[in-house]
């Protein structure tokens, strides 16, 4: 399955929750908190969902809060966190979360994880001093991430830094406004806590037990 690259208002409605990121969505949610569709409406907030249903829309939220990852991606992060000895969908979260584009976003230099891609794939963002345009790449800790000194005139990079509330920086990173420069203190724990919406990380687990 291909990258998604329909309105993402719509799967804000479709989740009932935001999921683009977008500083708008909740108003429009709020207006409109029913799905989308001819029969959105006229159905009610939302239809009652299978077992099989219910898994794969926590499945489907987190997929798309993380950027619209492709299945095959978000499938080789599960299994990669499945073999590891600590808890499965902790581990999940800490791979999401250590990405290049999530880790640029959550140090304020865009303003969506789906900016922070486009950022990082078109050769703004540097890892130790080198050029990364891969969005899919894991940081680890002592790695220092920051704007191309060319790019930091770019107009919406200076203000999302200057919007930065330094309070949503998550404990595991450290972010130098002045520099441009963001640094892995350490690798991400308890994501859950600060986590933009609630997922059922159980439900998730078991949609691929049963797949």
């Amino acid at each position: 399955m291909g990258r998604y690259i329909g309105p993402w208002v719509k799967l804000d409605r479709r989740f009932g929750v935001v999921v683009s990121g977008k500083k708008s969505a909740p108003k429009i949610l709020a207006k409109r908190n029913y799905p989308p569709g001819q029969h959105g409406r006229k159905y009610g907030r939302r239809k009652k969902l299978t077992e099989y249903g219910l898994r794969l829309m926590e499945k489907q939220k987190l997929k798309f809060l993380y950027g619209g990852l492709r299945e095959k991606q978000f499938k080789r992060y599960f299994d990669m966190a499945s073999k590891s000895k600590e808890n499965t969908g902790e581990m999940l979260l800490q791979y999401l979360e250590r990405r290049l584009d999530n880790v640029v976003y959550r140090l304020g230099f865009a303003s969506t994880r789906r900016q922070a891609r486009q950022l990082v794939a078109h050769g703004h963002v540097l890892v130790n001093g080198k050029k990364v345009n891969i969005p899919s790449y894991l940081v680890e800790p002592g790695d220092v991430i920051e704007i191309k000194e060319k790019s930091r005139d770019i107009p919406f990079i200076k203000e999302n830094l200057e919007n930065v509330d330094p309070r949503s920086i998550p404990s595991w990173l450290e972010l130098d406004k002045d520099n441009f420069r963001g640094r892995v203190i350490r690798l991400p724990e308890n994501v859950q806590e600060y986590l933009e919406i609630p997922v059922n990380l159980q439900y998730i687990i078991e949609f691929y037990s049963k797949v």
